[in-house]
């Protein structure tokens, strides 16, 4: 996330991507046990954009997005600061260039930004590890955004620990199969918790080109059947000479990490 013009409240929200994702077993809340490393693409492609400023009356609008504003991370982000420190309205406009249901975190990112950003607007002053406690409450990988660094995740994915990969000397290219879009509980549907057979930190741990067939998305078993076309880009990444390639979070965008010319 890189603040633009701090004086204005306008700042840009930048996707994720997972780099290996384990389910590891099915909690008595519901939600799932996850092991995976949240890779931030600062400088991707696609981005969204928040604009925030103090009003008289809260007001939300979003460009490029179908449901209900008032439903939106960035709603729950700033009525979560008011009941906890008593703030006033808001006005919040998003535009939506991160495609949805594809797994990258768009929306979780901008509820992270949002945080931060209302936080500044009534100088709130919160450290770090307050706006991931709040974040955390918002989501399962909200958190991540605040320090948008790679870190593991674990449990619902909202623990998190600072992880020392750095891919800034190879090239991600991150694509979604035209019309593609998975939403997270189709995509659990069909999902198998299991321990996987190389421990994912020891597997990121070797080289990248021994990633392949070690590093693995547990999604990819479940969705890659229903939908082909993500399958088949993963395979095209590989074709044209990725060292690895993966579907990231629940899908449908898929990267493939290359060695830069």
């Amino acid at each position: 996330m890189r603040v633009l013009k701090t004086e204005d409240m306008i700042a840009v929200a930048y996707p994720k991507i997972n780099i290996g994702l384990c389910v590891l077993r099915k909690r008595e809340d519901g939600y799932h046990d996850l092991d995976t490393l949240f890779y931030p693409l600062t400088g991707c492609k696609w981005s969204d954009v928040l604009e925030i400023n103090k009003s008289e009356a809260f007001s939300i609008e979003i460009q490029g997005a179908d449901w209900d504003p008032m439903d939106d991370l960035t709603a729950k982000a700033w009525r979560l600061l008011r009941d906890h420190y008593g703030i006033g309205p808001v006005s919040i406009r998003v535009k939506k260039g991160i495609p949805v249901g594809a797994g990258l975190g768009g929306g979780s990112s901008d509820c992270a930004l949002a945080l931060k950003m209302i936080s500044e607007l009534y100088a709130l002053n919160l450290d770090t590890a307050t706006l991931e406690q709040l974040a955390g409450r918002l989501g399962s990988d909200c958190a991540f955004f605040i320090r948008n660094i790679p870190q593991w995740g674990s449990g619902r994915g909202e623990i998190l620990t600072p992880a020392s990969i750095d891919l800034s000397d190879y090239e991600i290219r991150l694509e979604i199969p035209e019309g593609s879009h998975i939403s997270t509980a189709e995509a659990y549907r069909g999902i198998h918790p299991h321990m996987p057979e190389v421990p994912l930190r020891d597997a990121l741990a070797m080289p990248v080109t021994q990633w392949e067939g070690r590093v693995i998305n547990d999604f990819e078993e479940s969705v890659f059947p229903a939908h082909p076309e993500i399958s088949a880009l993963k395979q095209l990444f590989y074709n044209e000479g990725a060292l690895y390639a993966s579907m990231t979070g629940s899908g449908s965008a898929v990267y493939g990490i290359f060695e830069t010319i």
